[in-house]
């Protein structure tokens, strides 16, 4: 069992590769940075994971994504699991009519744009493997306590993507299953590491991740929510 984890290098991502190692599976980074790369990588095999390199990817470029998914074709044939994990904030702190068109844009660019293509490009490999696609996401529904537009908006692309993939997936018969898992409050940089009442460490929601992904279960075109939004006080 292999799994390629973007965003890996920490948070929720490195999370996720640390408790699927520890679970037995062989771990392929996808990262942006050599260095911080080689740091994770360390990490994981000091704690017992089976670390089977990196591969560098910049979700924003397009070219950089058809590179690393001809990487992972090439170089990691058995490829039986993709986690979408990588993704940017956007800006906050803006109201929804006050959203920037290029912080819309490029969280979109990173989120689904991104993140489309690279599964897109994996597909045959996965297919070829009977393996699966697990997109970390939030809901589309609108919280009242939470609700950024660029990232919301993005994520909400995003799930309709694996909903619809999930569908004809199961009706032109490939192999391949697709499912989203909401990791709900978690203390990462994507927020700016807050840490509020009903927040969760990245390493509790990678245990949890890793949990559903070994249930042995078909989750297809699910949306499985491991702790949901809370009142946060605002």
């Amino acid at each position: 069992m292999k799994a390629f984890i973007t965003g890996a290098n920490k948070g929720i991502g490195f999370g996720i590769a640390q408790h699927l190692g520890l679970a037995g599976w062989t771990i392929v980074l996808g990262a942006r940075d050599e260095k911080r790369a080689a740091q994770a990588i360390s990490a994981l095999e000091s704690s017992g994971v089976n670390v089977a390199g990196w591969v560098n990817i910049e979700l924003a470029d397009l070219t950089s994504v058809k590179n690393a998914a001809k990487t992972l074709a090439e170089q990691h044939p058995d490829l039986t699991l993709l986690v979408n994990n990588a993704g940017i904030p956007g800006d906050m702190g803006q109201k929804s009519y006050e959203t920037d068109m290029h912080h819309l844009k490029e969280t979109m660019d990173v989120n689904f744009f991104g993140t489309y293509e690279l599964t897109q490009c994996l597909i045959p490999t996965l297919a070829k493997n009977a393996g699966r696609i697990v997109n970390i996401t939030v809901p589309t529904e609108v919280s009242p306590y939470w609700h950024p537009l660029a990232y919301v908006a993005s994520k909400a692309a995003q799930n309709t993507m694996t909903s619809i993939m999930a569908m004809e997936f199961a009706k032109d018969n490939i192999p391949v299953e697709t499912y989203s898992i909401h990791p709900g409050p978690t203390t990462t940089d994507l927020n700016g590491n807050m840490d509020l009442p009903g927040f969760h460490t990245a390493d509790t929601v990678g245990q949890k991740v890793a949990e559903v992904i070994n249930d042995g279960q078909c989750h297809n075109g699910e949306f499985i929510e491991l702790y949901p939004i809370v009142d946060e006080g605002a």
